[in-house]
């Protein structure tokens, strides 16, 4: 495996920066095989970044073949305001396609995986990668940030009545306005241009509660996106791996049923893109 870091260039980042974990290309074995590559984008409110959602994540997609990257994005401590951690998000995706072949990365292969708050920025990229007045504000040809699939982890998708308000309130900052939030609450915001989806949340979700995913579930489906979606009955908000890898000392992050979602989510990769 190569490891490699990666400054995000985009205006106004001040920390963001890109963690590549890179399978090693051997041509003598491999030939000019291509990988598909999985972005995470971890959690944390928009208020800091998941440690517990980022490298452990990345290690699971590298045991399964896929090359790994963790998005470390800014957040409000940072200065952060909307739309800048979805620019970093929009540039990370077209450096790794830009620089596919040098990864031996398959550039129509390129997965975002974002956890609470990171489902959230996931989802808006996956919501607004086409449309005009994000591509006026990246300065990009579109198809160079186009996700392939999107992962979401029990994310943070609605401004309604069943919202995690710290997450909207800090993305908006300054900016904060009723317009803004409903742009920004995703089940508003499905075409069919979203890429296939695989998502996951448990019923007793109390910090983002499940509506949040059931609502956007409602929405792929009207939109005739093609889903997986695994809901299961118990656990705690930000599981990550639900293992005891990733409890930070918590027991109540151990749940052995949502374990599984890992080894689902790979085969979904395998099958659906």
């Amino acid at each position: 495996m190569k490891f490699e870091q990666v400054k995000v260039d985009v205006k106004k980042a001040v920390k963001a920066r890109l963690s590549l974990y890179i399978q090693e290309n051997y041509p003598e074995l491999y030939g000019d095989r291509k990988r598909p590559m999985v972005l995470i984008c971890p959690g944390g409110g928009y208020e800091h970044v998941s440690v517990r959602e980022g490298e452990p994540i990345a290690f699971q997609f590298l045991a399964a073949g896929y090359h790994a990257a963790v998005l470390q994005y800014d957040v409000v401590g940072d200065g952060m305001e909307h739309p800048l951690p979805l620019l970093e998000l929009a540039w990370t995706v077209s450096y790794i396609r830009e620089h596919a072949d040098a990864y031996a990365i398959d550039k129509d292969k390129i997965i975002v995986a974002g956890f609470s708050a990171g489902g959230h920025l996931a989802g808006c990229l996956g919501c607004f990668w086409n449309q005009e007045w994000f591509s006026k504000k990246t300065g990009m040809d579109k198809n160079c940030y186009r996700p392939n699939g999107l992962i979401l982890a029990y994310p943070v998708i609605t401004w309604g009545a069943y919202a995690h308000r710290p997450s909207f309130e800090r993305l908006m900052g300054s900016q904060s306005s009723e317009e803004l939030a409903m742009l920004l609450s995703l089940e508003k915001q499905v075409t069919d241009k979203v890429p296939p989806v695989f998502m996951w949340h448990t019923c007793e979700d109390t910090s983002v509660p499940l509506e949040n995913s059931l609502l956007f579930a409602r929405a792929l489906r009207k939109a005739g996106v093609r889903f997986e979606y695994h809901v299961f009955p118990q656990g705690i908000h930000g599981l990550a791996l639900a293992t005891e890898e990733t409890t930070m000392l918590d027991k109540n992050a151990i749940e052995p049923q949502c374990e599984q979602w890992i080894s689902l989510c790979r085969n979904w990769i395998k099958h659906n893109i």
